[in-house]
């Protein structure tokens, strides 16, 4: 078989993986002990509906988190800011960097204040039956807005210029107090939601301080300055100009998860906390991969963009996205093959119970069919904002959110929460087949080869997914038995770890048959870290 790529290509693949590796070894990290805070609150609160209080009550600011930090700092910041570092003009860098950090300060204590208060009114939109301690938890959860998005603001600045770690590292310090809190505060407060959510707070602070030193070594100041001079400084008027559609795009995405999880309320109680533990289990491979080379890939886009080199930006783009087929489509095979043994083993203890399983395991099958698109939209969304382009994006956020709604409400009657995640995945789909038909328009991107390459790679690996997956269908009873009936550790885990090492090998063993050049590449960048 002949390579699919030249060595310049193969090269450029091992740079990202080499670049992302750092931040992606952090951010597994990460996911890990965000699966760990998640384990714990199964066993404390199982599928309950005190779970799904706190479930709701840590979703309200952490989506508006998503929309008007994260999003907005990808989208508009990280772009305008390469621009004035391009510039060289030190007096305009630190103006703008005055200018945004004052309008973010402003903006989110207003809304911090404003959740706080309105917090009754949206509360009852979920269906959940312990109405007063969901409020009473969005209200003491909400102020964690305004501590990740000072973080997403420093993040903004360090990724810009090339320092992953300091962001890498700020999660897991949330999930460490998290995980601390929950355990160590639970029997001096009312329950244990109540101890997550002071340990919810008290990590974003740590994200947020943990980051600052960074800012500041690096020459970066930031004094706050009159709201008139922030609004009026023209880079503050131009991330604003950037966020203004993204906002409504991502509005749109961020209210897939509102009208879901209010759906999923209303099915039954556990619907909601079964759909937040499947996702767990979605977002640590994605995470991990998929938002890691995302996010070493922005700053380099956006570069070649500014200085019209289109060919280094195709390059780029075209391996990234196979890298994450790489990542992803074995990983989908193997999770719709192991789902239930994946679910017993992580959660099943103490309120974490058979119906737990059940509902956790139906949703996952549905979530991690998704997975590819999802992370390809990692991708394919920096494409656009390295353009200064976020009208697209918006666009097919949009549409994709019409398609979750209208599917989530037509099969949430028969499958429950199985059914509003496989509404999910559809619009992942589609968002994913929309944004590779606006990136089309430029005809400096070289979409078609990029979609051929990625097509054809995706359907190599499947074949060679199936192929890996088969002897674990056929196998999977013989491998059990040994250990049933010996604890959750030895009953799940060690056939869990037996089936992993030969589905890995028979994969791998095919990929080296094959010659994968993508493959070798990762092998190769790991390589030089190693020395």
């Amino acid at each position: 078989m002949e390579n699919r790529k030249s060595a310049p290509e193969s090269s450029r693949g091992a740079s990202l993986v080499r670049h992302g590796s750092t931040l992606s070894a952090l951010t597994l990290v990460s996911r890990v002990l965000g699966l760990v805070r998640e384990m714990v609150k199964a066993a404390l609160l199982g599928t309950t509906a005190l779970s799904d209080a706190f479930t709701v009550a840590f979703m309200i600011p952490n989506l508006l988190r998503r929309l008007f930090a994260e999003g907005s700092i990808a989208v508009a910041f990280i772009p305008t800011f390469k621009g004035y570092l391009i510039e060289e003009d030190k007096e305009k860098t630190k103006e703008f960097l005055s200018a945004t950090f004052t309008f973010l300060s402003f903006f989110v204590t207003v809304a911090v204040l404003i959740g706080v208060a309105a917090a009754p009114l949206v509360v009852p939109i979920f269906g959940i039956k312990e109405f007063d301690e969901t409020v009473f938890l969005t209200r003491i959860m909400f102020p964690y807005l305004a501590c990740v998005s000072v973080a997403a603001f420093f993040q903004g600045i360090l990724n810009t210029v090339h320092v992953f770690a300091p962001t890498g590292f700020a999660p897991i310090l949330l999930n460490i107090v998290t995980i601390g809190a929950a355990l160590l505060l639970s029997p001096f407060t009312a329950n244990p939601a109540r101890a997550m959510a002071v340990g919810v707070i008290l990590g974003g602070l740590l994200e947020a301080l943990v980051q600052l030193p960074f800012v500041l070594s690096r020459g970066f100041r930031f004094p706050l300055i009159s709201l008139k001079r922030a609004f009026t400084n023209p880079g503050t008027r131009t991330v604003l100009r950037l966020i203004g559609p993204t906002i409504v795009g991502m509005a749109a995405y961020q209210l897939n998860d509102l009208v879901s999880t209010a759906l999923a309320g209303n099915a039954g109680a556990g619907v909601v906390s079964s759909l937040q533990y499947s996702l767990r289990l979605q977002e640590l491979i994605l995470g991990v991969f998929a938002v890691s080379i995302g996010t070493v890939l922005l700053p380099d886009l956006a570069g070649h963009a500014k200085s019209g080199r289109w060919d280094e930006y195709n390059d780029r783009l075209v391996t990234a996205m196979d890298i994450i087929a790489l990542i992803t489509i074995p990983i989908t095979f193997f999770a719709l093959v192991q789902g239930e043994l994946l679910v017993r083993l992580l959660f099943q203890a103490r309120s974490f119970d058979e119906n737990s399983v059940r509902l956790t395991t139906t949703a996952f099958m549905f979530h991690i069919p998704g997975l590819f698109f999802i992370a390809l939209n990692r991708i394919l969304a920096p494409a656009f904002y390295a353009q200064s382009d976020s009208k697209s994006p918006t666009m097919a956020g949009i549409a994709s959110f019409a398609v979750n709604m209208a599917l989530a409400a037509l099969f949430v009657g028969p499958l429950r929460g199985g059914g509003v995640a496989l509404a999910l995945t559809v619009a992942s789909a589609v968002n994913t087949v929309l944004l590779v038909a606006f990136l089309a328009r430029n005809p400096k991107v070289a979409v078609g080869r990029a979609v051929r390459s990625a097509s054809v790679y995706a359907l190599r690996l499947a074949l060679i997914s199936v192929a890996a997956a088969a002897p674990l269908v056929f196998l999977g009873g013989r491998i059990a038995a040994p250990f049933a009936g010996r604890g959750r550790l030895v009953s799940y885990g060690f056939p869990l770890a037996i089936s992993t090492l030969l589905y890995a090998a028979v994969g791998i063993g095919l990929l080296a048959l094959t010659k994968d050049e993508q493959a070798k590449a990762v092998v190769r960048a790991f390589r030089r870290r190693g020395k």
